[in-house]
């Protein structure tokens, strides 16, 4: 279901001044959207269109998003969605990226907030590189805390990242919340496949394979850490084992999404070499809790290559026997009461 209100009809995108497009997603946040809300629709630059969607939450997050623009007037363009079935993030990112119009696609996130003036800085950043770079992550602050500089949160610096060698030496470490991409890029690369856990190492991929992507040393965004790529602590070794499963989806998934990127980019060849102890260790996982009795198990467990042996002994176990895990969760769980 798409609900689209334009209280104002959008500026025409200029030389200075392009059209930039805001894509704000939200699952089952309730609880904080109206902050996130909020600090889309401060934003100081024109033109903006804003995007706001909800992924079919259990929750009352659409009717929050609803009540939080009932009363908007200003001259942001609003565009509210409500996907019928949950798409997963980078599902959602992509349903929202072909809905918008803007040559500079700014992602947020329904349980952070962005300051007024975080559309105003990318846009000042992507013009100052002649609009060449196709992706711009900035720092981050954390939400509750009171003093600037030890709430900091400074992502990998992506200057160092030229070509293919720079991301195959170490994959950077990355916040989703506060990227901008160009709109070049993703209809270069298309929709992310559905089922990745983020969008923000595949994104940034594309960019260096591309463009360049950038990072703006500038706290642009109110951060809650937590999430659904936040750590947990799992109370039962059942629910340890789910996120697991999970996780192990998620990754199968991430690696055929740059398998294919790298084919667009024209590196597939290496791509493929990189990816060989990643894809053993996650088919491994989802083999070994997907075989049937134990001897299956085990018969994984000896004869996998390519994987560690003590990740091959600890996940077997997970799957075979998670009675041997049970005392150790029931006494963390006992301690952090």
């Amino acid at each position: 279901m798409n609900l689209e209100e334009e209280r104002v009809p959008a500026a025409a995108s200029n030389v200075e001044r392009p059209l930039v497009s805001i894509l704000l997603i939200a699952y089952n946040q309730a609880s904080v959207v109206a902050d996130a809300v909020a600090g889309v629709l401060a934003q100081t630059y024109s033109p903006l269109e804003i995007l706001i969607s909800d992924d079919c939450s259990q929750d009352g997050t659409f009717s929050v998003i609803e009540a939080a623009v009932r009363d908007y007037r200003g001259p942001h363009r609003i565009v509210l969605n409500r996907n019928e079935r949950n798409l997963g993030i980078s599902g959602h990112l992509s349903h929202l990226a072909r809905m918008s119009r803007g040559e500079l696609l700014v992602v947020a996130a329904g349980d952070d907030v962005s300051v007024p003036e975080r559309c105003e800085r990318l846009v000042a950043c992507w013009n100052a590189r002649g609009r060449r770079i196709d992706l711009i992550a900035s720092d981050l602050v954390e939400f509750d805390n009171a003093d600037p500089q030890a709430g900091r949160i400074a992502p990998t610096d992506l200057g160092g990242y030229a070509g293919f060698d720079d991301w195959a030496r170490g994959r950077p470490w990355l916040v989703g919340a506060a990227h901008a991409w160009s709109r070049r890029l993703f209809e270069r690369f298309g929709d992310m496949l559905p089922g990745a856990m983020a969008e923000d190492q595949i994104m940034t991929f594309c960019a260096v394979m591309t463009g360049g992507a950038y990072s703006l040393r500038e706290p642009l965004v109110r951060y809650r850490r937590g999430g659904l790529s936040g750590k947990r602590r799992w109370r039962t070794v059942e629910q340890f084992i789910a996120r697991v499963q999970q996780t192990t989806r998620f990754g199968l998934v991430e690696s055929e999404q740059f398998q294919r990127d790298a084919e667009i980019a024209g590196v597939g060849e290496g791509m493929r070499a990189l990816l060989v102890p990643k894809l053993a260790r996650e088919r491994y996982t989802r083999d070994v809790f997907a075989a049937r009795g134990v001897g299956a198990k085990f018969g994984l467990l000896v004869q996998t290559k390519g994987v560690k042996r003590g990740y091959r002994v600890r996940m077997f176990l997970y799957a075979a026997c998670p009675i041997v895990y049970r005392p150790f969760f029931a006494l963390r769980a006992l301690v952090r009461n």
